[in-house]
């Protein structure tokens, strides 16, 4: 299915899931959907392994807890979720040396807290992996001390594709 892209969210330079100068990084793209959701392209390499040809679990956490916690910033980019908890269920591996989509969505919302879910879904269409959690509302002033602009924080939206297929 076809989804219209609305926007492509920043992305840091040094994060393990999205860094764009992060040589062992998953360089993940960050797509705001008209439907709401948030969906994230990585392309996993042989160095994100746990066996041999299958990604190491914890980097489907990262990518799923990324990408949930990074979905309730599209309709406010100055609310970043922390996250509270997290539940994954591992339904089959995910392949080295693939391009795989993680989509993420929020569930429920209140003034501090929001809860999303997300699938890993493979090139095939299956869903490798699903999560749902919990998170916290925060300013990245309350987050960290360093400051998210210029050099760390960089919009990449001249590769922004008109719709994405899943």
């Amino acid at each position: 299915m076809k989804h219209k892209v609305l926007k492509k969210q920043n992305v840091g330079r040094r994060c393990i899931v999205c860094g764009t100068d992060n040589d062992l990084g998953l360089k993940t793209s960050f797509y705001e959907l008209e439907n709401g959701e948030l969906l994230a392209v990585c392309n996993t390499k042989d160095w994100h392994q746990s066996y041999p040809g299958r990604v190491h679990g914890g980097i489907s956490a990262a990518l799923l807890d990324e990408t949930i916690g990074r979905a309730i910033s599209i309709n406010d980019e100055t609310i970043w979720g922390v996250t509270v908890s997290l539940e994954i269920k591992y339904k089959k591996p995910v392949p080295t040396d693939q391009q795989i989509k993680i989509v993420g969505r929020i569930t429920k919302e209140n003034r501090k807290l929001f809860e999303g879910s997300g699938e890993i879904i493979l090139e095939n269409g299956d869903i490798a992996a699903t999560a749902t959690g919990k998170y916290m509302k925060m300013p990245i002033s309350q987050i960290t001390d360093e400051e998210l602009e210029g050099d760390e924080w960089i919009n990449t939206e001249d590769e922004l594709p008109d719709y994405i297929e899943f």
